[in-house]
């Protein structure tokens, strides 16, 4: 565990140890894919990992990334008026999109998503930016901006192409933005619904292609299915239980499904590592004008993380404390922060605040205390 103190202060900080009775994880979990990821979805904190950057063919987990521009950068209410192009491609998934026909653009994103409609995707790129090939430069845009620098797409629906390709920790991070948009949320845990075309009688029965929503696997609410010959079997699946979120990316694997439970079942048997105890003394600051010369700072609330016991090492915990505090001060009162850090990224953060009072000095005391 690493200490890092920022204030305008010199302070020697004495940090007890890391309270914790979780088990004693040896192992990590062993998964068929190639490439695999864990992170919780909250934090980005990487759990487990196994060739995340290593560049794969990610098929038609592409489609997360044509939701994510569609749902952004166009209107779901717009009708779509069905080219050539889209209706002539039969290849994969399809809802049998013909020429001249009208559908909304969130029913298109209901099939690319729900049923990996890959005829849909054409029709979303041309639609929400006028053009395909633009809309698959804002797809990588996109990925750009997310952090995804290992990421190329040529297409929006992931059908195999030279030089599109991405890797596990890219697409865990994209899938944790994509979850934060709520139409998108809503629609990877959908398991099945009915799209409905423009003006007319035609309907079609959507079924979620990722099997785990159809089981009773507790919590899970998402994300997408993929498979090509080149790509093998990849899931992105992501799961809730008491309020954390985990997300497991499983590329090129023997058993998606299982490998996903896996991953999943591990992270959330991680027991809380209690990292700050609420009111336990951390140090002392002096304090001026005070009746009392220092005042104890203590953390304002108990702070638990679930963290590997294997990663614990690797934990920061920085100390960022105000300026000298000056009486009078109430127990309470804010003194600095403590922010936790793994990975380089931030875990959570607590306040540090007065463990006590202390009132202020009569002044006559303060007189000749400067004197």
């Amino acid at each position: 565990m690493k200490l890092l103190v920022t204030a305008s202060l010199a302070l020697i900080i004495c940090m007890g140890s890391l309270t914790t009775a979780h088990k004693a994880y040896a192992d990590y979990p062993q998964v068929t894919a190639d490439a695999a990821i864990l992170v919780d979805a909250g934090t980005g904190h990487i759990l487990y990992a196994k060739n995340e950057h290593q560049r794969k063919d990610p098929a038609s987990l592409t489609k997360i990334v044509t939701a994510i521009v569609a749902l952004e950068a166009g209107q779901p209410d717009d009708v779509v008026t069905i080219s050539k192009r889209a209706a002539r491609f039969e290849r994969g998934s399809i809802i049998d999109l013909r020429a001249g026909e009208q559908i909304t653009l969130e029913n298109l994103i209901k099939a690319a998503l729900i049923e990996s409609a890959n005829d849909t995707t054409i029709a979303i790129a041309e639609h929400v930016a006028g053009d395909y090939d633009l809309f698959v430069d804002w797809m990588n845009l996109k990925a750009r901006q997310l952090g995804a620098v290992n990421t190329c797409f040529r297409n929006p629906h992931g059908f195999t192409h030279p030089n599109h390709e991405t890797t596990a920790y890219d697409l865990a991070l994209i899938t944790q933005y994509a979850l934060r948009i709520s139409e998108f949320a809503v629609l990877v845990r959908t398991r099945s619904t009915t799209v409905y075309w423009h003006d007319a009688e035609r309907k079609e029965t959507l079924r979620n292609t990722n099997r785990l929503l159809h089981s009773d696997f507790e919590g899970i609410d998402g994300v997408k299915t993929g498979t090509t010959a080149a790509a093998g079997h990849c899931l992105i699946a992501s799961a809730t239980r008491n309020g954390r979120q985990l997300i497991a990316v499983v590329l090129h694997s023997d058993g998606r499904y299982y490998d996903s439970k896996k991953l999943l079942e591990w992270g959330f048997a991680i027991e809380p590592v209690e990292v700050a105890t609420a009111h336990d003394p951390l140090t002392r600051l002096r304090v001026r004008d005070g009746a009392r010369p220092e005042v104890t700072v203590v953390p304002a609330e108990t702070v638990r993380l679930h963290i590997p016991q294997e990663q614990l090492p690797e934990l920061e915990k920085e100390v960022r404390m105000n300026e000298k505090p000056v009486a009078p001060i109430a127990a309470g009162d804010p003194l600095g922060e403590m922010i936790f850090r793994l990975q380089g990224r931030e875990l959570g953060r607590v306040k540090l605040v007065a463990g006590h009072a202390v009132e202020r000095q009569v002044w006559y005391r303060r007189l000749f205390s400067q004197v």
